[in-house]
């Protein structure tokens, strides 16, 4: 990747936001019928940043990024509120617009490779089209930028993968060939939607490490959307966890682990194995399942599943507002009765459970 003009260094997260989401609703459905996949969600993402968005399926996570990159269908779904992006809002730009903002500007990896690739087209072909389509380069120029960009993943013998259809590669290497797409015209903002979900956890450790060398080489702003924490411990700076289409808390990363005041969080923190624990140490996984909710409207959403829950939380609403009880600065929190202390440090042991 090629430094832009006139920037030598990419400090983190300084300066003002590239991407500004504010109040964003997505709707599916109409009348009676109608759910709210995403329910006002606001976050902000600077130059050189890379923010979290983290929560289990069916919290909001991927359509959010839908509706950031205008991929969702426009019949029979709405979206409100405003996504901008250097100070123009994604959300009223015609179609032609955005679709030169789309993979310029702005580009997506997305979770499955297999299906997302063309799978009659090679690979060449598919990288080449990126850069003819936003940077003017002819075929041939193209074809050899391509073949560098594999490289630059780390496909092994890249002018040979040119030729190779998708199927014809791993699913590591389908996802690296999905990357030196999105990264192809130096986007300034990457998402990157559960990009290592289908791969095995050798795999998953090089795709996680090359997307850290890539935006801090870069200066790549980058949205890492997963379900798992431990894939967000050491690649963002900033966490905002969903529940039910809403952010339930905002946190620097190290406050987030060092301190989670959500029980979803926690619940999230406590099921992830550590290998630091050694033997014995049992996995807490979060009750339930997100089928388990109640309406916003009506109380917390993660009420019924919620191990802290009091009389209020089926009651009234919770707010997100600053947490001045949490570590750390900038903390914003959605709960009646946060916890106190770290989950993690009172998980029972198989010796203690069975006592």
């Amino acid at each position: 990747m090629t430094d832009r003009p006139g920037t030598s260094t990419y400090p983190s997260g300084e300066g003002e936001p590239l991407l500004s989401v504010r109040d964003l609703t997505v709707t599916f459905g109409r009348g009676a019928k109608a759910f709210r996949a995403v329910d006002a969600v606001s976050f902000d993402v600077r130059p050189g940043q890379t923010v979290g968005l983290v929560g289990e399926s069916g919290c909001g996570k991927s359509v959010t990024s839908l509706a950031i990159m205008r991929l969702l269908p426009s019949r029979g779904n709405a979206v409100t509120g405003s996504v901008h992006f250097d100070g123009e809002d994604l959300l009223t730009l015609s179609d032609t617009q955005m679709r030169d903002r789309r993979g310029r500007d702005v580009a997506m990896i997305f979770q499955d490779p297999l299906s997302s690739l063309n799978p009659v087209v090679p690979l060449g072909i598919q990288v080449a089209e990126v850069l003819e389509r936003h940077r003017g380069m002819n075929r041939g120029d193209a074809g050899r930028r391509a073949a560098e960009l594999l490289d630059k993943v780390g496909i092994p013998d890249p002018t040979r993968r040119l030729k190779e259809y998708p199927h014809q590669l791993s699913g590591g290497m389908r996802q690296r060939a999905l990357i030196a797409m999105a990264l192809a015209c130096e986007p300034r903002l990457l998402i990157a939607d559960e990009p290592t979900t289908a791969l095995d956890v050798t795999i998953q450790a090089q795709i996680l490490a090359l997307l850290k060398e890539l935006v801090q080489e870069s200066g790549t702003s980058l949205i890492m959307i997963t379900h798992d924490l431990g894939v967000v411990a050491g690649l963002c700076d900033e966490v905002n966890v969903l529940y039910g289409g809403r952010i339930v808390e905002r946190a620097r990363r190290h406050d987030l682990f060092a301190r989670p005041r959500h029980p979803y969080t926690g619940g999230l923190l406590a099921s992830i194995p550590r290998l630091t624990e050694g033997k014995g140490r049992r996995l807490t996984p979060v009750p339930g399942s997100v089928a388990d909710n109640i309406p916003w409207e009506g109380g917390c959403a993660f009420a019924p599943r919620c191990s802290s829950e009091i009389e209020v939380c089926r009651e009234r609403t919770p707010e997100l507002v600053p947490d001045h009880e949490g570590l750390g600065p900038d903390r914003l929190l959605r709960c009646h009765n946060p916890l106190e202390s770290n989950p993690l440090d009172d998980a029972p042991s198989d010796e203690e459970v069975r006592a």
